[in-house]
């Protein structure tokens, strides 16, 4: 006569090692997707609620001091010197070439140093001087440097020529009197980029501010001469 199956038995036998494992491993995932919530997961609504002064995504006031005149605008935290100069205060005397803090074609001075404006954030000169190549004249004059960069024929197509100007003002102010070499000169505009090549003519016109000898004659003298066939 057959016995019946024993039910316990066949459960038993059900039970193997690699299921046994098989169903621990399952067991461990589902724990690990489970988020475990613990007193430091909880935000800090108190701090969260105290912080002054931070920046959101709306634009935040910035004042500071641009080409000798008073500036309050709001400005994104995320917006550079460069952005705001160009598209909110309409300075576009500071040239946007590579954006990548390369060329030199964006630099102005902050507090009379020279610094790409592409690599800086607007807000980072909140009570600073800046100073861009418009300011480097006095109104409608150009400054001795300015006027000698037409005289020296240190311009071409432009593009460079803003920041060649602010890395010469730069040295020039900083060094006055006759005592300045063509070494300091190259070295000084070793991170203004020109694509024309102009950088012996820069040298010409920056040594011939600080030596007081204007070396050649202007380029609109020049034009008349050529033109009266002389």
């Amino acid at each position: 006569m057959a016995k019946s199956p024993d039910p316990d038995r066949e459960q038993r036998r059900g039970l193997t090692r690699r299921g046994l494992f098989r169903s621990l491993g399952t067991a461990a995932v589902v724990a690990g997707c489970v988020k475990q919530e613990s007193p430091t997961d909880q935000p800090d609504s108190e701090g969260a609620a105290s912080a002054e002064g931070a920046f959101g995504f709306e634009p935040a006031p910035l004042e500071f001091t641009l080409d000798g005149e008073a500036v309050r605008v709001d400005a994104e935290a995320r917006a550079t010197l460069l952005e705001l100069l160009r598209l909110d205060l309409d300075r576009t005397g500071t040239k946007l070439v590579c954006d990548r803090g390369a060329c030199g074609a964006c630099m102005v001075l902050v507090d009379g140093v020279p610094r790409n404006s592409c690599m800086v954030l607007a807000h980072d000169v909140a009570g600073a001087e800046v100073r861009t190549v418009a300011g480097l004249a006095e109104g409608e004059t150009l400054s001795a440097l300015q006027a000698a960069f037409v005289e020296h024929d240190a311009l071409q197509c432009g593009f460079c020529t803003s920041g060649m100007l602010i890395s010469s003002a730069a040295l020039v102010d900083g060094k006055p009197g006759k005592s300045l070499t063509r070494a300091e000169v190259e070295a000084a505009i070793a991170g203004n980029l020109c694509r024309c090549g102009t950088y012996p003519h820069v040298v010409d016109a920056v040594m011939s501010v600080a030596t007081g000898d204007p070396g050649r004659k202007a380029a609109a003298e020049l034009i008349r001469v050529r033109k009266a066939g002389s």
